[in-house]
Formats: C-alpha cells, structure tokens, sequence
C-alpha cells in the first residue's frame, strides 16, 4: 500500500489546527477555557523581554484576544493548576503533567552534578540543606533572598553565587517549586508544602518506558505529523535516540504509519503519524484569513526547520546578534494570515509615550502588501495596544520595507 503523502497545503492545515491558529482568534480568555488551551498546546514558554508584550502572554492572546496576563498570574499563583519547570526553556505546564516530568528531574539532577568538581560539588550539597532550612523556616524566598553574603563567580552556573546555584539545583532536581514570580523573579517553596504528596511521590512517577510512551504520544498528538527528533525535541525530555525507537516499537504494532510531507519549496520529507490522518477534520476547515501577530516564541514557530520547511519562513530572532550584522531587528514579530506567514514586523512599545511605534515591515517573497492588507494590519496592532500598555499606534517614516530576500 502506497504511503500517505500530504500536500503542503493539508501539511499547513494540520499543523495550524493542532497549534490552535485555524479558528479565529476568539472567546474566553481566563479561567477553564484558558487552562484548557493550555493544556491542548502542552506548555507555554515563559520569556522577560518585554518590548510590546511578553511572549507567554502575546502567545496566549494571538489565539484568545480576550485573555489578559491577569488571567495567567491567576491559574498559576491561586489556583495552582499550572507548574513551572524546563522544557525546551523555562514554561508554565498543566498540574497534570507534574508525574511525566519525574524523568526530566532525575536526568536534570543528573546532568547538573556531572557538571561539578568533587569539591564543588560537596560544598553545594552543604549549601542545599542550608537553603532548605531557610525555606522552611522563613517561607517561600527569592534568589535575592538567600546568599546575601556570597559573591557572585563563586557558584556554578552563569556566574552565580553558590545559594542561587543551590535554589535552582533544587528546583530542578525537585526539592523546590517554583510558586510564581514578583516581576519576573522567581519564588521558591518547599514541593512538599505547596504539591499534593501523591503528585510528589516517586513511587507514583511513571517509569522510564511509560515517560518516553507519553512524551511520544503526547507530542505526536500536539503536532500532527513529525520526525523522531521533533518528537523528542517537543518536550526536551527524552533523547532522539529513545524517540526512534518508540517509533519503531509502534510501527511494529501498526500504531503509526510512515507518510510524507510536501514542504513549501516541494520537495518531500517523510515523518510519522497516527493511521487515519487522512481523515483528519482540519483538512474540511480552511484557516481564519484574520491576519495577527504571533511571538518569536510562539509554539508553532519554536522549530526554526520545521517552519522553513512547512511555511518557506525564515526566521531567528536576533537579539544576540551584534546591531551591525543585524539584518531585520533585535526582536521582530512574525506576521500570519490564513496559513501564510506573509511578513515581519519590528515594533516596540514605547509606555511613557502611550505609543505602539511601527519601526519597519517587511513582506515575506511573493506577499503583495496591498490596502486590505495593510488595513487588517492595522486592524491588528491596534487591538494589540490593550495588550502592549498604550493606547496610540505610530507609524515610523519609511517603516514598509522591501519584501524579505535574505536566508540566514
């Protein structure tokens, strides 16, 4: 039997489904329905930079226009139906997962002690208890709150003094949750004060073999269709390695099936999916035309490859990358329309001006930046003013830009 092989266009149509961007962007934006959107993308990355808005929230108001960082800070802090930890980097997860990330705590603790000395490493274990003690003692603290008295380049990561070292090993490793933030510090607590014993029990943690079979269904089940390393990069808990094999383990059992992805310059990539694809509803319903603004670190674009593969879109963000060698900006926004990525914009809000300044866009190839378009961009960062603390939209002189022609 010939295998299946999607279209570029149906390729599209199943991704921007599973990554919630067919619908209009729509409805309830706090509460249940938020934790559930939560919940169908897996994660939200948390990031500080705050040039309009910051990414966890621009990434939940893109599809929930409705939503406000309140509600976030809410379903986290009071409710406590959301945990922070690392996936690809730091992330608000559902409660739920807590038992699948025991794998992740273990290999982490793991990690991080390989990365010390002998004598490192016995005086940060001395320095563990000491921060437990405090935590327990005095309550939930802040980096800032433990270590006073130590310098900074006597700790083991980035230059950090030894408690902040010990705040995060134990974070990490999973003495310590984190409780939520007062700015974008976070607030440490003992697990065993703030989690349910049953979430925290080892003994209740799935084993290894369980941890890769729901990280693998899991991810599988978030993107559609992806290679092994997709699947193990979705996560970030499990090697591409353990990915593969899962792969082939149900293959075997005729529980995924190889097809084909026709890319945006035609060529065909294999991945898996689950038999039936096909099938899929999302091939019936064509995505919202409603053009908006996504975040550098938005779910459906955190793969750089699959991106450029399934939208032709180019892209990293260059806030790392000195001024001069710069080809867009330090941190520009992507521009979706339909299942086009049709350009890029460089913008930031300026709060003392009460303005959201347009600096530059640029189309994408091939994209014709036309009146209605340029209406329904304006339409967009217009809404995004509520979102971003202003209330004016400014735009810069010679902000259009010719289409985009470079590839990094």
């Amino acid at each position: 039997m010939n295998a299946l092989t999607l279209t570029n266009t149906q390729a599209r149509q199943i991704f921007m489904d599973r990554h919630l961007l067919s619908d209009a962007p729509q409805g309830v934006g706090n509460g249940e329905a938020l934790a559930q959107m939560i919940h169908a993308l897996g994660f939200v990355q948390l990031d500080s930079i705050n040039t309009v808005a910051r990414a966890h929230d621009l990434i939940l108001w893109s599809r929930r226009p409705r939503y406000r960082p309140k509600a976030l800070k809410t379903l986290y802090e009071r409710d406590k139906v959301l945990f922070e930890h690392w996936t690809h980097d730091a992330a608000v997860i559902p409660l739920a997962f807590y038992p699948q990330w025991h794998l992740r705590r273990t290999r982490d603790a793991e990690r991080l002690r390989s990365r010390w000395s002998k004598d490192r490493r016995d005086g940060f274990e001395k320095q563990f208890q000491v921060v437990l003690d405090q935590i327990r003692e005095q309550g939930p603290c802040c980096s800032s709150d433990v270590g006073k008295d130590e310098k900074r380049g006597s700790g083991g990561w980035w230059d950090w003094h030894p408690s902040k070292t010990a705040l995060e090993y134990l974070w990490r490793s999973g003495a310590l949750c984190v409780i939520g933030r007062d700015g974008f510090k976070k607030r440490y607590d003992l697990t065993e004060r703030v989690l349910d014993q049953v979430l925290v029990d080892p003994g209740n943690a799935p084993d290894e073999a369980a941890t890769i079979d729901w990280c693998c269904d899991q991810a599988l089940q978030r993107l559609g269709f992806a290679t092994h390393g997709e699947l193990a990069a979705f996560w970030a808990h499990i090697t591409p390695a353990e990915a593969k094999a899962w792969c082939a383990r149900q293959i075997a059992q005729g529980d995924l099936e190889e097809i084909w992805i026709t890319a945006a310059d035609g060529t065909q990539k294999p991945s898996f999916a689950c038999p039936g694809l096909d099938q899929d509803p999302a091939f019936g319903t064509p995505p919202s035309t409603r053009l908006r603004v996504l975040s550098p670190f938005d779910p459906a674009l955190r793969d750089r490859k699959r991106a450029l593969r399934l939208f032709g879109f180019d892209y990293r963000v260059e806030m790392f990358v000195p001024e001069p060698q710069r080809i867009y900006g330090y941190y520009v926004f992507p521009i979706l329309q339909g299942d086009r990525l049709v350009g890029r914009v460089d913008m930031k809000a300026f709060r003392d001006q009460d303005k959201l300044r347009i600096r530059a866009l640029w189309p994408e190839r091939g994209v014709r930046w036309g009146s209605g378009r340029q209406r329904a961009f304006e339409t967009e960062v217009q809404r995004l003013t509520r979102l971003a603390g202003v209330s004016q939209v400014m735009f810069e002189d010679g902000w259009l830009r010719a289409s985009a022609d470079h590839r990094f």
